[in-house]
């Protein structure tokens, strides 16, 4: 009598990265909270950008859903890892020991990525896992382990930030002449609108550039 052959297990269908997330976005306040319930970041001064890695492809989207890849195509290529991400940050120029969004739009222009950097502050998706509902921390830890565990170096960043009272880092932001900072409750999840989780909170009281390229 003939053997019978088994099947073999049937294979998992792989996981098809969701297309551009609308961003959260931060309302403007004129003050940090303070609290167990917030961590607080310094707010950069560039274009906002969300990274698409899905093995060798990437996509790097503009807060209004363009895929600006060529442009940032340096940036895309540093963040490499095996699977799939979506990864939420901001690309910027350093000049003069601070952000600079003139400088960065310069460098743009000229086609130039040799200053870009890449400061990276929420995990929306990680192989095949779509993480916004869980809270803001939960989503931070796993970032700072897929940049420490893959080794990622400049011109990827993670972005750190503080906990306790934001009117200490905002204070300091000023000293330095920062832009501002932006303060996150701990426990919220990502949602594609303006949401009072977060708060940015600028240095000076006004917009100097346009509000779509802004956190």
């Amino acid at each position: 009598m003939a053997k019978r052959i088994k099947a073999p297990p049937a294979k998992r269908p792989e996981a098809v990265l969701p297309g551009f997330i609308s961003p959260q976005l931060a309302t403007l306040k004129t003050k940090p909270p303070s609290g167990a319930p917030w961590i607080h970041e310094i707010k950069y001064d560039g274009y906002r950008v969300q990274l698409h890695i899905d093995g060798d492809t990437r996509k790097a989207f503009t807060r209004n859903g363009h895929n600006w890849v060529e442009r940032f195509s340096a940036i895309a290529g540093a963040f490499n890892i095996p699977g799939q991400a979506i990864v939420d940050g901001e690309v910027v120029v350093i000049h003069e020991e601070r952000t600079n969004f003139s400088e960065l739009q310069a460098d743009l222009g000229r086609g130039d990525q040799d200053r870009l950097i890449y400061f990276a502050f929420d995990l929306l998706w990680l192989d095949g896992q779509d993480l916004r509902k869980m809270s803001q921390l939960a989503r931070k830890g796993l970032l700072k382990e897929l940049i420490d565990g893959n080794n990622l170096k400049e011109p990827i960043f993670y972005s750190e930030h503080h906990e306790g009272d934001g009117q200490e880092l905002f204070e300091a932001a000023s000293r330095l002449n920062y832009e501002g900072i932006v303060s996150k409750r701990v426990d919220a999840p990502y949602r594609s609108d303006r949401v009072e989780a977060w708060h940015k909170i600028k240095t000076v009281q006004r917009e100097k550039f346009p509000e779509n390229l802004r956190v």
